[in-house]
């Protein structure tokens, strides 16, 4: 595929960190460094919390648009998002089609959504969340899964020994792919570790993963083939007879997908409902520029951080189901 518009200002890949910690998070990570913040607004567990990131000169910035992909092109390493720390049922996610798309938790039908427990898995099974400046662009049929894209960023499984932080910005090491097929659309999910993981270094490829972790890909196509079974839905189905690919193919869709979102941020592609404001990619002329003073008063126009909501105790109930 093509190198894609060159209409943005690249932004040097940096260490990104955390400043200001969730609710569930407030004590001193050693982990974290101290020069990428995020910034709660509204009540944890309601409709109106809301994430926002900072970078280092404290400018509010897009995990969509501004963080860069890379941490380290030469070594094809990627930044994530994480949405959802591992064991977490709150279906967390960055609102594309918000200003500055901070993180904030999905509602369906007027309720917050949280992932069921459908045994013998409890709530997400690894650190989850995205990469950031891809796209799935939903007018590109995929010759491989021959659906249109689900119109998100990329989705990454991070399969290290650590639980993450929702807002933390990770470097990690692609291992391979999995395409689900989800209501008709293309969903890739990325397997990945952090690089600062201890076992980094023995995951090279997925076949490390199925040699070092047995059972863990199975668990993941499970997962994904039946969390939407509780809600009424049907299983999910997955190209490559539900087969794993591996490092070097999972690169080649995320570059893809780099792309897509270079021609969404160049105005090449329609962007529908999507949000494409930002702080830091787009020159001047663009419409999707966004200055700092603007960018805080969106902000502002939230609401305050205030106090945490009750998490409902439906969120534990478990699930049974004999597998097809």
């Amino acid at each position: 595929m093509r190198d894609g518009p060159s209409c943005y200002q690249p932004v040097a890949a940096v260490v990104f960190c955390r400043h200001r910690q969730p609710e569930a998070a407030k004590t001193r990570n050693p982990h974290l460094n101290m020069s990428f913040t995020v910034e709660e607004r509204g009540n944890p567990n309601s409709p109106s919390y809301r994430l926002f990131f900072k970078n280092g000169e404290g400018k509010y910035i897009s995990p969509f648009h501004d963080i860069p992909i890379y941490a380290d092109e030469s070594q094809n390493i990627f930044h994530m998002v994480v949405e959802v720390p591992r064991w977490t049922n709150a279906k967390m996610e960055i609102a594309t089609k918000d200003v500055l798309n901070p993180i904030k938790q999905d509602v369906k039908k007027g309720k917050l959504r949280y992932v069921a427990n459908v045994f013998p898995h409890k709530g997400y099974i690894w650190n989850y969340g995205a990469i950031p400046q891809t796209w799935e662009d939903p007018a590109h049929k995929d010759k491989d899964t021959n659906c249109c894209g689900d119109n998100d960023p990329i989705d990454v499984c991070e399969i290290g020994s650590r639980v993450c932080i929702r807002g933390e910005v990770i470097k990690v090491k692609v291992l391979g792919i999995l395409a689900m097929i989800d209501e008709g659309e293309t969903d890739w999910k990325v397997i990945a570790i952090n690089v600062e993981d201890p076992e980094a270094n023995e995951f090279n490829n997925i076949s490390d993963v199925q040699r070092l972790k047995p059972g863990y890909l199975e668990a993941t196509v499970d997962w994904f083939r039946r969390y939407k079974v509780p809600d009424g839905k049907p299983e999910n189905r997955f190209a490559f007879n539900e087969e794993f690919k591996d490092k070097d193919f999972a690169t080649e869709v995320i570059k893809n997908a780099h792309n897509f979102w270079k021609a969404l941020i160049c105005q090449q592609t329609k962007a529908g409902e999507l949000n494409c404001k930002n702080t830091c990619v787009s020159v001047g002329d663009s419409p999707y520029c966004c200055s700092a003073d603007e960018a805080k008063a969106a902000v502002g126009e939230t609401c305050p951080c205030g106090k945490e909501e009750p998490i409902p105790s439906s969120v534990d109930k478990w699930f049974y189901y004999e597998r097809k």
